[in-house]
Parts: C-alpha cells; structure tokens; sequence
C-alpha cells in the first residue's frame, strides 16, 4: 500500500505538458496567419472625395504620408524633405514607372501638402496623385 502511495504522488507531481503544446501550437499559427494582416502606418484623418480608383494597382506604389503636424513619412518612417527627396530619386531612377502618391491628413496644413508635391516633383516624380476616402466611410 505504501508503494502505491508514493507511485501515485510521484505521478501526481509530474505534469502533463502535451496539451499545453498542442494549445501554444494553435496559438503560434494564428499569430502566423494575422500578423501580415494587421496593418500598421500614421494614423491620417484622410479627406472624403468621390473620386476614380488609382489604376494599375499590380504595380507598388510609393505613398507619401503626410500627418495633421506637416511630417513626412515614408514607409511609415518619419522622414525630412532632404532625405525624401534623395529616396525618391532613388527609387524613380531605379523603377521610372513607380506611381507616387499623398495620404495627406484632412487636418493637415495645405501648404505642408503643396510643399510635399513640390519635394516629390524636384525628385524627379512626373506627376502625383492624392489619396482620398470615398464619401460614407
């Protein structure tokens, strides 16, 4: 009887870690599959206009971010004009078809997002779009 008591205390002790795998295994594919699909940036308050989608979406774009404070981001990375424009320039020598457009906050100062068109244009980019919302959302 004694023996059995310390088998079953002995075993008792032990825990059973399988199930704790299998769970942290789920986990760990669900974090795979949502996390590309989260999606981060600067938060813009964006204009609402009824306007055409932007053709040729196949192709990457680059997107200029401009926040309600007139800073820049690029790739979601605050940038200055000088370092915009030498990026810019960059990337249109490397790919000339790169359309390039601005997500200007609605709250932003029209003369930050004018200066932005400027910078963009002095890098060399032939012309430049802006991002909008469409009415109701």
């Amino acid at each position: 009887m004694e023996a059995y008591r310390k088998r079953r205390k002995k075993l008792m002790s032990e825990i059973n870690v399988v199930p704790y795998i299998d769970v942290m295994l789920v986990l760990l594919v669900i974090f795979m599959i949502t996390a590309p699909l989260l999606s981060q940036g600067v938060k813009v308050d964006l204009p609402k206009a009824a306007a055409r989608p932007v053709e040729n979406q196949d192709r990457e774009t680059l997107v200029l971010v401009v926040d309600h404070e007139g800073r820049y981001f690029l790739d979601d990375r605050r940038i200055t004009p000088e370092e915009l424009t030498r990026k810019v320039a960059a990337i249109l020598r490397a790919r000339p078809q790169t359309p390039v457009l601005i997500r200007g906050d609605r709250q932003a100062n029209y003369g930050e997002v004018v200066k932005a068109m400027t910078v963009l244009q002095s890098a060399g980019a032939p012309s430049v779009g802006l991002l909008t919302e469409p009415p109701g959302k």
